[in-house]
Formats: C-alpha cells, structure tokens, sequence
C-alpha cells in the first residue's frame, strides 16, 4: 500500500511524500514536487517488489562500481590467459578510477557513453590519442564485469553497456611479405647472433601464430608424432593446435635435437627461466632485410594472406589462425577471389557443359 503525505516546505512550495509498505519487505519512501509524480514512482516500486525486481535494484544500490571490480578481479580476471588478465586489469583500473565511486545503479548507460568520449581524447601509455580498437577494448572489458554481476552475481538487473554504441573501427591492416621480402628476411634472421630469432619467425609464417603464443610454447606443448603444437594460452582463451607441417616441423624436429634440460621452454632466456626476448634481434633483422612498414604481428598477416592465395577459404584461415569469427578476416576477401572464380567456374562448366 502507499501512503501520500502533503507538506508545505518553508519556502512556500508545496511536497508529496509517499511510503510504499508491503509485508515482507523493507519501506520505500521518497518526495516529489507533483503529486502525479509520486503515484507514478509508487506504482513502479510496488509493481517491482511484486514481480520480485526490486531486490536486484537495491543490491545495485548496495554495492559500488569499485568493489564489482575488486571482485571481478579477484575471482574472474586470474583463469584468463596471462596477457588478457594484464591488460583487462589496467583497462578496469581506468573505469574504477573514473566512476568507482559510483553506485551500480547510478553507473548508467547514458554516463558510460560520456566516458567512452572521454578514453577517445584522452592520451595513452604511448602519449597518443586511443585509437577506437582501444577504445572499444575499454567498453569490452566493463561490459564483461556488468554481465558476471547479472548472470552470476545478481547484483543488478541489466548490463548498461547493452545500450552503448562501440567506436567504428576501420578496416584492418594487411601488409605481407612479397616474395622477395620472405626471402631477404629470413636470410636476415639466419644471420642474426640471436639464434632463435630464425625457427622462431619460420613458426609465425607457417602457423600464423601470434608472437606470445610462440614464445611460450614448451616442449609439453609438442606433439611430433601427430606434428602439432598445442597452444593453451590464447587471446580468446581457447586452446588451440597449430600444424606443424614442412619447414616449421624441420626446425622443431632440430630444436628438440639440441633442447636444454634445464627449461620446459621450446625458446628460452640466459637463465631458462622465462621466453627469450627478441625485440633486440628482431628490430635488427628487419633493418637489415631493408622492410619498410613491417611489424612482427604481420608476419601473421603474411601467412593468413599466404593461404587465401593458395585457395583457403575465409572460414579455413578463420580457424588456422584461431578467430570465433569471419569478421577479423574478412581482410583477406581480395586475395580469395581468383580462387573463389575457379570454383564457380568449374561449378558452371559441371552443369553447363564446355
């Protein structure tokens, strides 16, 4: 039931105080200036307890922004993989350091899209503008925090970040190696005094892996008799087998010849406790191989492009390369279109006959 209460403020201005009290449950009371205003909030909060909803609101009264994060932290964030867990952490700090202080309940779509604003003009680590891709990075990582808190939490009632748009991000990078270049660059790489440098670039041309999931490889991980490499740790965190086939299984096989004892890596540090650092090694290589515009994380490029123009299809290079889905290759349609021609080609001269 609600009770209205009129009352004159010493201003002259008139209120219309209402209690909603139903059994079992604590009760509400709030002020309005009109009189339609209150009956409307009490027939919302009435409607709410009945249908069993206003719990969760209070709960998002309850709990801040800052301790779902503290939380999420602590029991989510540690069985993503490690690079994941290290960047999710700093994206969550900035969300906790701008509205941590904020109820669930008041951290509402509507300011969450003026922050989003914010991380855009804001300056990165590297002191530049974040690019959208980054910005979009943000807005995943808070979302996921709003979904546990609903689905496993019931701290709240809907994930706010529903309702709030992502950066258009534009249209992937894709630069290869020519021929040419695979072939200057490896031969860069063979003569670096960095003697990983070389098996470690042969993995990434032939798998398409990315550079952390190479360096981290041990030999637990190796499977030479079914030729693969099993990766457990990945950026979707789904584990994941690269083929080893040809040349990337040759210089396993001589790695596995001359392997340390004293490191499960397949490419360690001095000390074996750890992957080997190839920034160094690497920045040299390219130098020397006279590559402009060329990163390491290309190398990836270069192998997805590689297959589409040896007759992958966008859904085959989709898994190789370990992507849920078409959108992140969709880069490489251009480069499947001869193969994509003769398919239909051969389709027609099967039912057309010529």
């Amino acid at each position: 039931m609600a009770n209205f209460e009129k009352r004159e403020l010493k201003n002259g201005q008139t209120v219309h105080r209402v209690r909603v009290r139903l059994k079992g449950h604590p009760v509400e009371i709030a002020t309005f200036y009109r009189l339609t205003d209150a009956k409307k909030w009490a027939a919302s909060i009435e409607s709410s307890i009945r249908e069993g909803r206003h719990f969760k609101t209070a709960e998002a009264k309850r709990h801040t922004l800052s301790e779902t994060i503290d939380r999420y932290r602590k029991s989510i964030l540690p069985h993503k993989s490690p690079s994941m867990e290290r960047d999710q952490w700093t994206q969550l700090e900035w969300w906790k350091q701008h509205l941590g202080d904020r109820s669930l309940a008041d951290v509402t779509s509507t300011i969450i899209a003026e922050h989003k604003d914010k991380l855009s003009q804001e300056k990165g680590e590297r002191r530049k503008k974040r690019s959208p891709a980054t910005v979009n990075r943000y807005l995943s990582a808070l979302s996921h925090v709003f979904t546990i808190a609903v689905k496993e939490w019931g701290w709240i009632e809907e994930n706010p970040l529903r309702k709030v748009g992502k950066r258009k991000e534009p249209r992937g990078r894709v630069r290869f190696l020519s021929d040419d270049e695979r072939v200057t660059l490896l031969a860069a790489c063979q003569e670096s005094e960095e003697p990983y440098l070389y098996p470690i670039v042969v993995l990434a041309l032939s798998t398409g892996a990315r550079k952390g999931e190479i360096l981290n490889l041990e030999w637990s991980d190796i499977d030479l008799q079914r030729k693969v490499a099993i990766l457990h740790e990945t950026k979707n965190d789904e584990r994941r087998a690269l083929p080893l086939a040809e040349r990337s299984l040759e210089v396993v096989r001589e790695l596995n010849k001359t392997r340390r004892i004293d490191t499960r890596y397949l490419f360690p540090s001095v000390d074996g406790k750890k992957p080997v650092e190839i920034r160094q090694p690497w920045e040299e290589a390219v130098k020397k191989a006279k590559l402009k515009n060329f990163r390491f994380h290309d190398l990836r490029h270069s192998a997805a492009s590689y297959l589409a123009m040896n007759g992958a299809s966008l859904a085959e290079i989709a898994e190789v390369l370990g992507h849920k889905t078409l959108q992140m290759v969709q880069r490489y349609t251009h480069l499947t279109e001869q193969h994509t021609h003769s398919v239909v080609s051969r389709m027609n001269k099967k039912i057309f006959g010529g």
